[in-house]
């Protein structure tokens, strides 16, 4: 009887722990099979290869069977050596370049068709190699599952500055990214960041890559100062620099930090050309115009190339006749010089270029300027010929160089274009409806346009001298873009005084002094009326080129491009406050050399604000 209720005392103990472990009944297991539920935490994590990670699993008094399997990212039901897991399920990862999936499996030993499996993600470390561009590293990684990965970068371990995130496929592969954005002959780290689709995220361990070394002689002079107290717009500049003279050799497509350094450049390696412009494309991509300094369009080649240098993408003048010549759209069938000044890029991946074009005119040889739309596939899908549609008889400046168009915007809310005709002193609005309008001039903005000047009182401004001339660079300044909206463009000025004598120009007696503004102009379309609501006048004339927009944080940017004087020829670019009077906030001044356009663009990667 005493061997008896030791054994009976036994049992009770045996259900109490089941009770507590399991919230079962007493009793064998046969009789109550729900009591066991195995759970294993953590569900999901990553870990690199050879490192280690600690699971647990409850359900189970008398504990579970631990298992792993393995799958690369050669696709669904690769195998691969999955690793070891302990006794007390610790997990370790094989070393390696192999990245893996492993699924952790824990069996109940009381019931082994009780199990529940919990997913590993092994990332094999990133590789960083150097590419064509001394200041561009390549980090390449290859997840096995779905996942975006990035890049972390900075010259310490705090890093500071991240690419943007490319995505790896369905079963993972390998993803490469060009780390742009750092300054010549310096050490920086980086280390990826990889963020799977399950939720879990890997963090590379830090490695190191030092830059190389641009030429002295290269190097672009560059002076860059932010007022002291006040906070520029965050970003980076991008610089359509001009080469002449003797300075042949200085890179003239580069990108700057706020501290004047170059972090960037594009080399051709073809001189006397103008990048005009140079754009980053949706892709992560730049596109580049390049044609030659002695005329409109004269050898044009439009680029497109990725971060390292590597060209993608190009069409020669030549190249652009012959798809006008084998295209079907209405007015393809003519011949132009080339490619010059500007593009938009459209929102459903065309391109809008510029292009010139010659015609006769009573034995003259008179340049124009064409509108050429490329579809995705780079072929011509509809043409705009500005002979078809301006006065050939209104030559207010530099005629027989007609037009000298130099910049194309496209409106998404009405899906036309606005042009600026230099020559012609006009923004000009084009019914183009993404392809689908008719190509009649919607409005001219300008001195003896359609719109009429008003003063900030409500009154009319009756001089004419306060319209813009000879102007570069419009940009939208308001989110809307038709309607009631706001422009800012550069107004050089250089034509001011033919609004006072026909052929007139500025700075000669009698006529207006030669002096630039960046006006932001309110516009009301239905109306026809023009309203500055900022007119600041520039610190300096320049009398070609430059560009003005409203930057993020509301202050203006603008570039004065081409400013000569005794002590030689450079460019100011300035970021002002829209107060009255306008405060610097930042500055650049490029010596040597005349900036086309300076741009402030969020960083190297479409997406991402540094």
């Amino acid at each position: 009887m005493l061997m008896t209720a030791l054994l009976g005392k036994r049992a009770n103990r045996s259900c109490v722990l089941s009770l507590l472990f399991l919230a079962g009944g007493c009793g064998s297991y046969q009789n109550h099979p729900q009591t066991i539920s195995i759970s294993v935490s953590p569900q999901r994590t990553a870990i690199g290869t050879g490192q280690s990670t600690q699971f647990s699993a409850l359900g189970d008094i008398y504990g579970v069977t631990w298992s792993a399997v393995a799958f690369t990212n050669a696709g669904p039901g690769t195998a691969a050596a999955a690793g070891t897991i302990d006794y007390f399920g610790n997990y370790t990862a094989p070393s390696g370049s192999q990245s893996l999936v492993v699924t952790v499996t824990a069996t109940s030993k009381t019931d082994p068709t009780k199990s529940s499996s919990a997913t590993v993600n092994v990332v094999a470390p990133g590789q960083v190699t150097a590419t064509n561009n001394v200041q561009v590293a390549q980090y390449t990684i290859s997840p096995a599952a779905s996942a975006n990965v990035s890049v972390q970068f900075g010259t310490d371990t705090t890093f500071g500055l991240k690419t943007w995130t490319q995505p790896a496929g369905q079963f993972g592969g390998t993803v490469s990214l060009y780390v742009a954005g750092m300054k010549a002959s310096t050490l920086y780290h980086m280390r990826g960041l990889v963020q799977f689709a399950d939720g879990t995220q890997f963090t590379d361990a830090d490695q190191t890559f030092t830059t190389g070394a641009l030429p002295s002689a290269m190097l672009p002079s560059l002076t860059a100062t932010t007022t002291p107290g006040m906070t520029p717009q965050s970003g980076v500049e991008l610089l359509d620099l001009v080469q002449f003279g003797t300075l042949t050799n200085q890179l003239y497509i580069v990108s700057t930090d706020l501290a004047g350094n170059v972090i960037w450049n594009y080399n051709p390696g073809i001189s006397q050309v103008v990048a005009n412009p140079i754009m980053l494309l949706p892709n992560g991509h730049f596109l580049v115009n390049l044609s030659n300094v002695s005329g409109d369009g004269v050898n044009s080649v439009i680029q497109e190339v990725d971060l390292a240098g590597n060209l993608i993408w190009q069409m020669t003048a030549a190249q652009l006749n012959q798809a006008l010549a084998a295209a079907s759209c209405a007015g393809c069938n003519i011949t132009v010089v080339g490619t010059h000044h500007d593009f938009a890029i459209l929102p459903n991946g065309h391109l809008m270029l510029i292009a010139s074009t010659q015609q006769i005119v009573s034995g003259v040889t008179v340049t124009g300027d064409v509108l050429i739309d490329l579809d995705q596939n780079h072929n011509p899908v509809w043409l705009w010929n500005e002979f078809d549609h301006l006065d050939i008889t209104r030559q207010p400046f530099l005629y027989p160089d007609w037009t000298h168009t130099n910049a194309v915007i496209y409106s998404p809310d009405d899906r036309n274009l606005i042009i600026s005709i230099r020559h012609q002193n006009w923004l000009v609005k084009i019914d183009y409806n993404n392809g689908a309008g008719t190509g009649g001039i919607l409005w001219r903005l300008g001195y003896q346009g359609d719109f009429t000047l008003m003063n900030s009182g409500g009154g009319v401004d009756a001089d004419p001298a306060d319209w813009f001339y000879a102007q570069h660079g419009p940009s939208f300044a308001s989110t809307n873009t038709s309607g009631k909206f706001s422009l800012v463009l550069f107004d050089n000025g250089g034509d001011r005084g033919v609004s006072v004598v026909a052929g007139g120009t500025c700075g000669v007696a009698g006529q207006p002094a030669c002096y630039s503004t960046v006006p932001i102009l309110q516009l009301d379309e239905n109306a026809k009326t023009a309203t500055p609501v900022f007119h600041p006048t520039t610190p300096d004339f320049s009398f070609f080129g430059g560009n003005a927009e409203v930057l993020q944080n509301g202050n203006v940017e603008d570039d004065e491009c081409a400013i000569a004087n005794a002590a030689g020829y450079y460019s100011s670019v300035y970021e002002i406050t829209r107060a009255t009077p306008p405060q610097t906030v930042w500055q650049m001044q490029i010596t040597g050399q005349y900036a086309y356009r300076a741009m402030r663009i969020p960083s190297l990667y479409p997406g991402v604000q540094w």
